[in-house]
Parts: structure tokens; sequence; C-alpha cells
């Protein structure tokens, strides 16, 4: 019950039979308990009932001793006092306002970068997003989601989504595998064994047979087989059109029949841009086969250009592109895209010797569109069994760029040594002799010309130019060579214990 100048308003409680019984407060300005310590206070009463627990009360007593009530405090002064602060401060805040705007304006130093009206725009964009949650903005017709911030005389513009890209570009983008055996040496007892190892490689045209795809160089290299998959994870053989080892780039060839249906129509060939009006900073994407685990996309910007890296071991150097993007083993031979999906470059994970982390190297694409031009139009090889292989009859090593700028020795395939009876000897050449080209390819390396040598059986009739020095001067010249036939058994161990003894001087046999 709560009782105030004769006006009851009744409480219930929980109910008559209730473990809780009603609440009762009372507040009574002009009566007297009859608690003792009731001046001030309040007091608590406990009573029991057949439910266990009674009721509880709560009384106030504000006047126990019944003195007249104090009169209220004036407050107009605080009041008046409160109203002045608040015009102060309303003044003083517009002044400030109206200071930045000036401020601001006039551009001085230490201001800060970001205009009055970009503020608005600020706040006008919050406003937007909190009054449209959950909704999504439009993209724009290349499917790019991009963030612009805007600063004083600059604007940026920060790329978030390559998602339209991506998949624009993915058709053209095929995973490779190479097949090759490698030897063990298991305390003297060298043991064959099958390996296999992953690249990448792009789609970049196709004759009246077969599909044509470029990657690198070292890809493809020492493959007793080459494998492609496609987008759709369709498996499909391939052969070697064309190599390029300076470049580290190569061309292989698909046969079209070979190819399913479903799948033809399902890929396309890439476009190809131009790394010549490249920028530094603009955003790259990077997509290959990272470590053999599938497609995988990268995004960076361009690091630098016309980086100078050497492509092999005392090979030429040329320059690339050097980008932030990740460019992983499996990567070599994919597509380093601009924003329009164009082929900027060939990633290569092998230039630039070790791998340091955010420093990735690819071959501009201004540079290799001629060449993989000319290997897509050479004839495909099939390698030949190594029992049926041509040998050339000369034992040599590489010749490096740095002793050709030291000595003047042409850079190629040394001739340190001839076997008697072989095609060298009967072709006339002799120790000193630089071979330079074979069949009209450059031969500038040992690893070059065995290269070569793979796809050619014994028998056959090639071309080589040689350079060969009158004591003064290397001059070029071309000889015919019919290859010979690989050493027998005997001869073949002779020859290969006579490599070991020399392979600390890099020679070897062809």
């Amino acid at each position: 019950m709560y009782e105030d100048e004769k006006k009851s308003y009744n409480n219930s409680g929980y109910g008559q039979n209730s473990n809780y019984s009603g609440y009762s407060y009372e507040n009574n300005s002009s009566s007297y308990n009859s608690n003792p310590y009731s001046q001030g206070q309040s007091s608590y009463g406990y009573g029991s009932n057949s439910q266990g627990y009674g009721t509880y009360q709560y009384s106030t007593n504000q006047n126990a001793n019944n003195q007249p009530p104090q009169p209220p405090k004036k407050k107009k002064k605080v009041g008046a006092i409160v109203a002045i602060v608040l015009i102060v401060m309303l003044l003083l805040g517009g002044a400030g306002f109206a200071a930045f705007r000036i401020f601001n304006g006039l551009g001085l130093p230490g201001g800060s970068q970001q205009s009055v009206a970009q503020i608005e725009e600020k706040e006008d964009q919050s406003a937007t997003e909190n009054s449209a949650a959950g909704t999504q903005e439009e993209k724009t017709d290349d499917q790019k989601v991009q963030t612009t911030t805007t600063t004083a005389g600059e604007t940026r513009v920060v790329v978030t989504d390559v998602t339209g890209v991506v998949e624009e570009v993915m058709p053209a983008m095929v995973m490779i595998h190479n097949n090759f055996t490698q030897s063990a040496n298991f305390f003297g007892y060298v043991q064959q064994e099958e390996a296999q190892a992953s690249g990448s490689g792009i789609i970049v045209g196709h004759n009246d047979t077969e599909l044509l795809i470029a990657t690198n160089y070292h890809v493809i290299d020492g493959a007793d087989s080459l494998e492609v998959i496609f987008n759709d994870d369709t498996s499909v053989g391939a052969a070697v059109k064309g190599t390029n080892s300076d470049m580290d780039l190569a061309v292989i060839a698909i046969m079209l029949d070979e190819i399913p249906e479903n799948t033809l129509n399902a890929i396309k060939e890439a476009k190809l841009g131009d790394s010549n009006t490249l920028k530094l900073g603009e955003p790259a994407i990077a997509i290959g086969n990272a470590l053999g685990y599938g497609q995988s996309v990268t995004t960076g910007v361009i690091s630098a250009l016309n980086r100078e890296v050497e492509t092999q071991q005392g090979g030429d150097k040329h320059t690339f592109i050097q980008t932030d993007a990740a460019i992983n083993p499996g990567n070599s031979g994919g597509a380093l895209l601009n924003l329009n999906g164009e082929v900027i470059g060939i990633n290569s994970n092998k230039l630039g010797g070790n791998v340091i982390e955010g420093m990735g190297y690819a071959i501009p694409i201004s540079d290799a569109k001629p060449i993989i031009d000319q290997l897509m139009n050479e004839e495909t090889k099939i390698k030949v069994a190594e029992e049926e292989r041509g040998y050339i009859g000369i034992q040599g090593y590489s010749v490096p760029s740095d002793v050709t700028e030291s000595f003047g020795i042409p850079q190629g395939a040394y001739v340190d040594k001839i076997t008697p009876g072989g095609g060298a000897e009967a072709a006339g050449l002799v120790k000193g002799d630089v071979i330079v080209k074979f069949e009209g390819h450059d031969i500038t390396s040992m690893d070059d010309l065995q290269t070569r040598l793979q796809y050619y059986k014994a028998g056959t009739t090639v071309k080589l130019g040689i350079m060969r020095t009158d004591g003064s001067e290397y001059k070029e010249t071309e000889v015919e060579l019919t290859l010979g036939k690989a050493p027998s058994s005997d001869d073949s161990k002779a020859a290969s214990n006579e490599k070991d003894d020399a392979s600390s001087e890099g020679s070897s046999d062809n």
C-alpha cells in the first residue's frame, strides 16, 4: 500500500498464495513512527505466515519531529550564469570554425591537407553507408572495384578487387608438368628414378593442327614427356616447338585433335600487351601454378623496369620487369598482367638467383614476343630415345660472357677435344673452334647444344655455325656435319669417366 497525502494506490504483489506477499511503501511526512531510531531513518519489518515468508515493509520518515519544511533555495542566479556561459561557447565555436575555413583555404603551412568539401563529403558518405548498410556498390564494366583517396592536389587509386580480370584471363592459363628421369648416387651406385617438376604456361596462338603455348625454357628443359593441364583440369600431352635458353623462353605444342571439344570451347588465347609503356607503381597481377598446387593469383605493383639480370650461369645479361607480386616455384612461365587483362610479362622464378621476398622478375612481353613468334613457326620436335640419338663427336665446355669480355673468345660451345672417327672429325672441326649455331639457332652454351641434339637421330645431317681463330681474330664459318651413333658401351663408359674427370671444368660430350 502506497499512501501520500490521503491518496492511496494498491499494489497486490504476486498474488495471495505466493511465497512473497504484498509489498508496502509508506511516505507520510506528518506521521511519527514508533521506531525510536526513525528520525531520518528507514525501518524494515519481517513477519511470517503460512507460506513461509511474510510482508516486506519499507517506511520513510522525513520529518519525524514535525518540524516545519525549509523553503527551497532560489536558483535564478545559477540559471542566468549557465545561459551566459552557453552563449559565450557558441560564439567562440563559430569564430573557430570560420578561422578553420579561412586558414585551410589559404593553404598555410601546418593546415589540414583535407578541404572542408572533403570533410563534408566523408560525412555524407558515412551517413549513406549507415542508412544503406548491406547494399553492394555497382561494379564497373570491367568488374574492377576501386577505392579513391583524395588529398590536396593528387588522387590515388587503390585496386581492391581483380576478380573480373582473373575470370577473363584464366581460360588462357595452363599448368605444365615436366616428367623427367634423374640420377641418384647411393654409395657409388647410380640409380635412375622418375620425377616430375611443375610450371605454368600461356596460350598464345594456334595453327591448323596445333595449339601453341609459351613458357620458360627451364620449365620444359630435360623433359622425357610434357603434360599440359587446362583450366577445366583436362590433361593432354605436349611436344616442344622451339626453345631459346638465353632468354629462358620456349613454345610447346598440343595437337588440336587431342583436345576434347568441351575444353576447346572453354579455352582462349591470351592478349599480349605492351611492356614498353609500363610505369613504376602500376598495379600488376601474377598468375601461375605456384608450388604445383594449381593456379594461384598474387597482386602487387611494378617495382622496377629494365632491371639487368643474368639469365643463366655465365650467360648474357638482359633487362627484366621487377615486381613485388609473389612469383614462387611453379609460377615460372605464367603471366604477369595489367588491369586490362593483357600479358605484360612472362614470370620466371629462376631469374635473379636466390629467391628474395618481394622481388620477382618477369620477361618483358615486348622483348619476348619476337622470339615467341619465331619459335611458334619452328618444326615441332619429338625427343629421340637416347640409344638412337645423334652425336657430334666432341668434348667441350661453355664459354661464359665474362670470358668473352676478358679474352675475346666468342660465347658458345668451345671444342676442347675431337672424338676419333666421329662426325666432327669428318667435318673438319678442330680444337679451339666455338660452335655458335645449330640448324640456324644460336648456341650460347654446351647445355644449348645438348638440348638441340635431343631431337635428332644418328645419321641426320645438320648445319653448324662455328667461330675459328686465325691467330688474331675469330671468323664465322658454316659446316655440314652428319651426326654419328652413340658410343658403344665400352666407349661410353670410358667417355663417362673422362667426362667425370673434366666435370669440374664444365666439359661434356656431344
